[in-house]
């Protein structure tokens, strides 16, 4: 059985491979960590190392299904940060590589407390984010 954090607080879980930024986003929305979600995940097929994991959403969807959580079964293009739903996976730093689409995982949560984004790449300083200014998501997947 999965161990998963209680109460409303989500934290961020860090990636621990270049490509694991969907594994880690996927742990944050589950209160698992990226060890657990990494060991579902590779049940499932799924290796970090296939760096599909950044061009294909099926990937994440697969995994959050694994571990319990219902996913919108399309994205949504990002208009503004006030419209989106209290919880989604946000796709960011989108790019076309080689013909074909990359971006980076970010969990988006809002509740009665606080609006942030937790990005799971190891670099950062913090891995809460509050400045929305810089971050430039493309679209969203919500997240119930």
């Amino acid at each position: 059985m999965v161990k998963r954090s209680t109460g409303n607080q989500m934290n961020p879980v860090i990636q621990e491979e270049i490509s694991g930024c969907g594994i880690a986003a996927c742990a944050a929305l589950a209160g698992i960590t990226y060890a657990q979600a990494k060991e579902t995940a590779n049940a499932l097929g799924i290796y970090a190392e296939d760096t599909a994991l950044w061009s294909d959403t099926e990937y994440v969807r697969k995994l959050l299904r694994a571990l319990g959580i219902t996913a919108a079964s399309t994205e949504t293009p990002f208009d503004s940060w006030e419209s989106l739903p209290d919880k989604a996976l946000l796709a960011i730093k989108w790019r076309i590589e080689q013909g074909r689409p990359f971006w980076h995982w970010v969990v988006f949560v809002r509740n009665e407390a606080d609006t942030l984004v937790l990005d799971s790449k190891k670099a950062l300083k913090t891995n809460t984010r509050r400045d929305f200014g810089r971050i430039k998501p493309k679209w969203f997947i919500r997240v119930d």
